[in-house]
């Protein structure tokens, strides 16, 4: 009975495990036929051999200077394509003895790594050490080509179902070609030519076997192990490829023993001078000008690279020691022909020129007297430079004295500070920030009376755009860097239109700045700034010597300078008129060389509003005939009073007397000249004198004591 009963358990057993086994069976069919499936389907959507030498992994930017030179390439760098037979021997032995000893055997994946990498999973468990996945080389292939770095196993079973079908679709030679040639090696170069002119500066085809080592070893950990980020974790790194190959049977014991890499030498890394300044802050705009993201393209800029050459030289022989400088150069259209955003890329890639906001101190007068202009002065008012306190607030100048009476020239010509304060007062601290905005001042603005003297906070390349639109006649100025984009076929992605629609102020206004600015360096506080040829422009310098600017312009090209410190720290002989002055000549008398001489246009006919019509208003008699009342209106004379018949009066009985209405004929008749359907501006006298100023319409209805001055001629 129980001999039975074993027999009945036993023949359960058996079934049971001939049932799991039957089971098991037909599921690793059905995997299997998956498998087949999924990789039939992967071979299918897997590019062909020369579509995936094509399609390199990212794009590439190569930024080029006015004349076309490469300034930088970024993005992913590729070398020459090169041939699975013109790729070193060495190269090959290396890489697959390092990366996938059984390369030649496995169909594209590798149980024996997989295994041997599950153990070493199970030995680190705990640690927090990475798994070892075993990935061959042609799994790190698919993984670079089609898949990211996630680590997971959805991501794992993708990338062993395309190593299935590349195998499959490619030969051993084939993937290695493709592996050589693409694999990330750090440095941002892909592919061993990349990699080799990059660390070695020679192309991968005289590779030594030291120098395969180095690059071999690179695949690992590419930040880690690159020569430029650690070269003695490179050359210790390729020591242990180098003992690898030799295990591997690919190298001999003397061979490994003559391969020094210690002995090898490194390209040197490419000075990062100060054009990087330029292309940090000219790149990023590419987001908003195209959508192109995946094609290589080249980026031609405005840079002008003998005019860098010359702002480097000029920051770096006159800035003083243990200070910053910067420089800004526009051409007329807004075009950035240099910058220079600190004295060393390398030490500090912070862009002084682009983004540190600073105090401009008298360089900021410009929106000052730009304002006074507009509103009616000229350079010949006069006007008294004298103790003023305003709100409580007390400009000094830095002569510590008041010199009295002086035009408006004058005063800016030697930066007189309460002439500023006095002119500001009038025409209103809210116009002067208003006048700023309007020239392209981005940073914030406080009208507090000090406005006047530069006390908020401005960036070079808008206090340059503002000097660049009175050169340019009042027309707006945009600083811009790229003139266009275009694929690596010549395709244009994108062309810089210039725009000259935004009139910022009257060209006559512009002309009377330039005549001041003009007049500040060639008698002022811009001496310096001499290049020998005409040039107009400012200097500033703040409270307690914290910052020193000059700003100015000449044959078509305009340059701002700063120097300073980076902590705000007072520098005692730190001055506008004295370093950045320098520095500005020293850069302009190489920027402009090749430029024509440009003489100014100062002198400009003044609109009708500011022309008094003295020669007209006393031309001939008054008419005695004519009376009118305190309010101007014609009025009946007494009776008898009626002048005598003149040439040009009226007739003898005719009523002369009748109310007349007050319009454009009546100030023609009794002023005796010729009636005009639209009044034109009064000829320019012959010997270049301006005819004197009137306050505008505005202006008139507004009590000022200035209104009550006469007019005084310009010289």
């Amino acid at each position: 009975m129980a001999a039975a009963s074993s027999k009945k358990s036993s023949r359960s057993a058996k079934r049971f495990l001939f049932g799991i086994v039957k089971v098991g069976f037909f599921a690793g069919v059905a995997g299997l036929i998956a498998l087949v499936v999924a990789v039939a389907i992967a071979m299918s959507s897997i590019p062909s051999f020369g579509e995936l030498k094509r399609d390199p992994n990212g794009q590439m930017i190569q930024v080029r200077a006015a004349d076309g030179t490469i300034l930088v390439s970024l993005g992913p760098s590729y070398g020459e394509w090169l041939a699975y037979e013109d790729i070193p021997r060495t190269m090959v032995d290396a890489m697959v003895a390092v990366e996938d000893r059984r390369f030649r055997m496995h169909p594209g994946i590798d149980p024996i790594g997989i295994v041997r990498g599950q153990w070493r999973a199970f030995q680190n468990r705990g640690t927090g050490r990475r798994t070892e996945g075993g990935s061959t080389i042609t799994q790190q292939l698919a993984r670079n080509i089609f898949l990211n770095n996630s680590y997971t196993v959805s991501r794992k079973i993708r990338e062993m179902i395309l190593a299935l079908a590349m195998e499959r679709k490619f030969s051993k030679d084939e993937i290695l070609e493709l592996y050589l040639n693409k694999v990330y090696f750090g440095g941002g170069a892909y592919g061993i030519d990349a990699a080799s002119r990059k660390f070695f500066g020679h192309d991968a085809k005289s590779l030594s076997l030291a120098e395969a080592a180095v690059i071999a070893g690179l695949v690992k950990a590419p930040s880690h192990y690159s020569p430029t980020a650690d070269a003695e974790a490179a050359i210790s790194r390729a020591g242990v490829v180098l003992e690898v190959m030799k295990d591997a049977g690919a190298i001999t014991a003397a061979e490994a023993a003559a391969a020094d890499p210690r002995a090898i030498k490194l390209a040197p890394e490419p000075r990062q001078n100060s054009v990087r300044y330029f292309t940090d802050w000219a790149l990023p705009q590419l987001e908003t000008l195209i959508d192109e993201s995946e094609r290589p393209i080249d980026v031609w800029t405005t840079i002008d690279l003998g005019m860098q050459r010359a702002a480097d030289a000029a920051i770096r022989a006159n800035t003083p020691g243990g200070l910053q400088g910067a420089l800004v150069s526009l051409d007329r259209d807004g075009a950035v022909r240099a910058m220079v955003g600190g004295k060393d890329y390398v030490s500090s890639i912070y862009n002084r020129a682009t983004q540190a906001q600073r105090q401009p101190g008298s360089a900021f007068k410009l929106f000052v007297y730009l304002a006074a202009l507009e509103a009616g002065h000229t350079p010949n008012d006069t006007i008294v430079d004298e103790p003023i306190s305003i709100a409580g607030w007390s400009p000094r100048n830095s002569s510590r004295r008041y010199s009295g009476e002086m035009t408006i020239r004058t005063a800016f010509t030697y930066s007189v500070n309460t002439v500023a304060a006095k002119l500001g007062q009038e025409v209103g601290f809210a116009s002067v920030a208003d006048m700023a905005r309007r020239f392209g001042i981005t940073s914030p603005l406080t009208a507090h009376p000090s406005i006047v003297l530069g006390t908020n906070d401005v960036r070079l390349i808008d206090m340059t755009r503002a000097y660049a639109a009175v050169a340019r006649k009042g027309i707006a100025v945009t600083p811009y860097g790229i003139t266009k984009v275009t694929t690596e076929n010549g395709e244009l992605l994108y062309q810089h239109q210039s725009d000259e629609s935004r009139v910022l102020v009257a060209p006559w206004v512009a002309a009377q700045m330039t005549d001041l600015l003009q007049t500040a360096v060639s008698a002022g506080t811009g001496r310096a700034a001499q290049i020998g040829r005409p040039v107009a422009g400012k200097t500033g310098t703040t409270s307690s010597n914290k910052d020193g600017w000059f700003l100015g312009f000449s044959s078509g090209l305009t340059t701002g300078v700063w120097m300073g410190r980076d902590d705000a720290k007072s520098v005692g002989s730190l001055q506008g008129g004295a370093a950045p002055a320098r520095a500005f000549a020293s850069f302009m008398k190489v920027a402009t060389a090749r430029r024509p001489v440009e003489n100014f246009e100062t002198e400009v006919t003044l609109p009708e509003w500011q022309l008094e019509p003295d020669e007209e208003a006393y031309f001939g008699e008054p008419d005695p005939g004519m009376f009118v009342d305190e309010n101007g209106n014609p009025v009946t004379p007494p009776e008898g009073s009626l002048a005598p018949e003149e040439p040009g009066s009226a007739p003898q009985g005719e009523d002369v007397t009748a109310p007349q209405k007050l319009d454009q004929q009546w100030l023609d008749d009794v002023l005796g000249r010729e009636q005009r359907p639209q009044r034109q501006p009064a000829p320019r006298p012959q010997d270049g004198t301006r005819q004197p100023a009137v306050p505008s319409q505005t202006q008139r209805t507004q009590p000022s004591s200035r209104a009550q001055e006469p007019s005084r001629p310009t010289q």
